[in-house]
């Protein structure tokens, strides 16, 4: 409202070198006359078993060398070919739990969890959507005992921002703690514009469970509606309807699903706005 990929590389990155080297040699030997006598050709062919020995050796050093134990492959590490997500859309707006495409992640925590909800519930710019709320709430005077002027604007940001801090720990924390459910959004990013809408639309039902498998969105689903009700107990008496428990709890998942649609596009929009490269891309210059 976030492993074995590098030693895989290495490793295929190994075996296409030694192939290549193995067909080079072969090339190369087509191109020699043939030899003129059997001691020739047995010279030759120990010529070629040691180069493939000497391969085998230079890949298995290279491992050994990338061992994870001995060189810890990163949490996080950018895939190639497609932009990666950043921390922050537009450097402001935090986006700590977008995962970019094709990273595969460890499970989260029980702590990581709860120090995902504690960066959106406090981070610097988390003021922004209470002071946008409280403004259009006060404009329409959807709680008159509030009143108007700076003292009511007062009352409608805090409530607001109230509302909004326990939505992030009811959604981001609690519920997934007890459901074991991952609460990252992991960009789909290939497809046409409706199917990536659909997709980071339907992240407010479906999310990833902790053994990495689809399953409901019980921290979104659930978690939106008990903050929602909680809510209602800090709001004049008038408000506790189911009503408008309904209304507060539709917000927020609304809110949610647009959250999920900026940062579905987000990698696209960074890339062509401010036209960083990728790592493919900066490879191939």
């Amino acid at each position: 409202m976030r492993r074995s990929l590098p030693l895989f590389y290495v490793a295929a990155l190994g075996v296409c070198c030694a192939l290549a080297a193995s067909g080079q040699s072969r090339l190369t030997a087509q191109n020699v006359s043939l030899p003129d006598s059997p001691l020739v050709a047995a010279d030759g062919m120990n010529a070629d078993q040691a180069q493939v020995g000497s391969a085998q050796e230079q890949q298995k050093d290279s491992s050994q060398k990338t061992d994870t134990l001995q060189r810890p492959i990163p949490q996080n590490p950018v895939p190639s070919g497609q932009p990666p997500q950043t921390k922050r859309i537009l450097g402001l707006i935090p986006n700590f739990r977008s995962v970019s495409t094709d990273v595969k992640l460890p499970p989260m925590t029980v702590k990581e969890k709860f120090l995902t909800a504690v960066d959106d519930s406090f981070d610097y710019s988390s003021v922004f959507i209470p002071s946008m709320l409280a403004g259009v709430n006060m404009a329409a005077n959807s709680t008159p005992e509030f009143g108007h002027g700076a003292k009511g604007y007062s009352r409608y940001w805090w409530h607001s921002a109230l509302d909004q801090t326990s939505e992030n720990f009811m959604v981001e924390f609690i519920v997934p703690a007890i459901t074991h459910e991952d609460n990252r959004y992991y960009t789909l990013e290939r497809g046409g514009l409706l199917k990536r809408t659909g997709y980071a639309l339907s992240r407010t039902v479906i999310t990833r469970s902790d053994a990495g498998h689809d399953t409901f969105n019980f921290g979104e689903v659930v978690g939106s509606g008990a903050s929602s009700g909680i809510s209602s107990l800090y709001y004049p008496s008038r408000e506790r309807s189911f009503g408008n428990v309904a209304t507060e709890w539709a917000v927020d998942i609304g809110i949610d699903a647009a959250s999920f649609v900026a940062k579905e596009f987000w990698p696209d929009i960074n890339q062509r706005l401010f036209r960083k490269k990728t790592a493919a891309q900066t490879m191939d210059r």
